[in-house]
């Protein structure tokens, strides 16, 4: 009937029989009896699924975690204050303590006021600092001269807009920690300052100091003797306080090594906005008010800074303050980091393209693999059994 009889062609030797909707397949599939699995093929097989898995399980996790972007930009609209957050133990007695704030504008701001202070122990939080380092297995402390590895890490990874939107989600709460408490037998020679305050937002010099040097007021001045500025900085850092992220003073320590001791940091700050959605950043980049942008849960708006430091000791002149200064500047541009993910629709098409990628490319090496066996063989003039590259069958 269709004249494959008259020519003695068996029509099953070309494939099934067409049936109705086989009629309009647009590939038709090769007979069973024309392939048989190899061993070479079984490996193969497996070789390619091994990477077709890890190349989605990655595309899986670029999806999962975004891609980050930072944008650098002029801070528009005008800012007026600046919350600073510190929380500090100094070595001396609390009433022989000062602590001002004098900026750019020629305002000098009682701090002292504002903050909180608390007697304490110095050998209590040195005993809390080995406590919590024998619990970690880490360093919970280090001093000004050191370099901590683990803690370079930590920093590195509290700028990334997703751990800075996951440690603010998972801590809510931005209460400064309690003191250790004070045993009957622990001596008080030492003062935590700690607590926020608003400060205008220009250039500025937060001073701690002794009582009756740097500035004029009544009373006695403190000796000499008395000064000890050796001071635990568990944290300093600029706008909304988030305890959870490291800042690079935070958790340090120094020991001063004479009475009359000047301690110095430099601190150049950036302002910083966080946010899981760029297109939101472009509503909030004319800084709105703080009322604003405490509404939004979607964006988290600090600061971040570089610290250097210089230390020594001063001779014991009228000319010269000691004590501990920390000289900000605030720098005129903008940090935006945000963190960006695409469309479901956009990762299957990512993973269909990977898998079908590899699938073809994996055909094609087979197929070149197998001739270039095929090759090899008859360079040799051996009548070794190569696999064929299409069916998998052996010939001689």
């Amino acid at each position: 009937m269709n004249g494959f009889a008259t020519h003695e062609l068996n029509e099953d030797a070309f494939g099934q029989k067409p049936g109705l909707l086989k009629t309009f397949d647009a590939f038709p599939k090769t007979k069973p009896s024309y392939t048989a699995p190899s061993r070479r093929g079984g490996q193969w097989t497996i070789i390619v699924l091994a990477i077709c898995t890890l190349l989605s399980l990655s595309e899986l996790r670029t999806w999962f975690h975004g891609t980050e972007k930072h944008h650098f930009s002029v801070e528009k609209g005008v800012s007026h204050e600046l919350q600073l957050n510190l929380d500090i133990v100094i070595k001396m007695h609390c009433d022989e303590v000062r602590v001002n704030i004098q900026d750019a504008a020629g305002d000098r701001i009682l701090a002292g006021e504002s903050l909180s202070r608390e007697p304490t122990s110095w050998k209590v939080w040195t005993e809390k600092r080995n406590y919590q380092h024998s619990r970690s297995g880490a360093r919970e402390y280090q001093t000004l001269n050191q370099e901590d590895s683990a803690r370079l890490a930590a920093q590195e990874e509290d700028v990334h807009a997703h751990h800075v939107m996951g440690e603010v989600r998972r801590n809510p709460r931005r209460k400064f920690p309690k003191s250790p408490r004070v045993g009957r037998g622990d001596v008080i020679d030492s003062c935590r300052i700690y607590g926020s305050l608003e400060g205008n937002k220009v250039h500025g010099d937060f001073q701690i100091t002794a009582r009756g040097h740097g500035y004029l007021e009544t009373g006695a001045h403190l000796d000499h003797n008395a000064f000890n500025f050796t001071h635990m900085i568990t944290e300093l850092s600029f706008g909304p306080h988030y305890p959870s992220l490291l800042n690079p003073l935070d958790k340090t320590i120094a020991v001063a090594e004479s009475h009359y001791y000047k301690y110095q940091y430099f601190l150049s700050i950036v302002p910083t906005i966080y946010s899981r959605d760029s297109r939101t950043l472009d509503k909030y980049t004319a800084s709105p008010s703080l009322a604003q942008r405490n509404k939004n849960k979607k964006m988290v708006f600090t600061n971040q800074y570089a610290a250097t430091s210089q230390s020594g000791s001063i001779p014991e002149h009228p000319m010269y303050v000691p004590g501990i200064f920390f000289r900000y500047e605030i720098e005129p541009i903008l940090l935006l980091v945000s963190e960006e993910r695409s469309s479901f629709l956009g990762l299957l098409v990512r993973l269909i393209n990977t898998v079908s990628g590899v699938l073809v490319t994996g055909g094609w090496l087979y197929q070149i693999s197998g001739w270039f066996g095929e090759v090899f063989w008859r360079k040799r003039g051996g009548r070794g059994k190569t696999e064929g590259v299409l069916d998998g069958r052996h010939h001689d």
